[in-house]
């Protein structure tokens, strides 16, 4: 597994685990929502570099996303 997948790995366990407590969500309702997310899209796409970030800002990011219905290109 490269550095980016781990860092990807790790950043995805945060979040779920996030999610759950926070929205109190079931661990599967969790990752479907994250799964499912732009925010995830932007993760996966090296160019925005968002896979470098924290699990903290990034999860502010998917919050926002989730409570407004979208990204917009600023937020990442």
């Amino acid at each position: 597994m490269s550095k980016r997948e781990q860092l990807m790995e790790y950043i995805t366990q945060d979040l779920v685990a996030f999610l759950a407590e926070d929205r109190q969500l079931d661990f599967a309702e969790a990752m479907r929502v994250f799964y499912t997310s732009e925010t995830y899209e932007r993760i996966l796409d090296e160019e925005t570099g968002l896979y470098l970030e924290g699990s903290a800002y990034i999860y502010d990011i998917l919050t926002t996303e989730l409570d407004h219905g979208g990204l917009t290109q600023s937020e990442y």
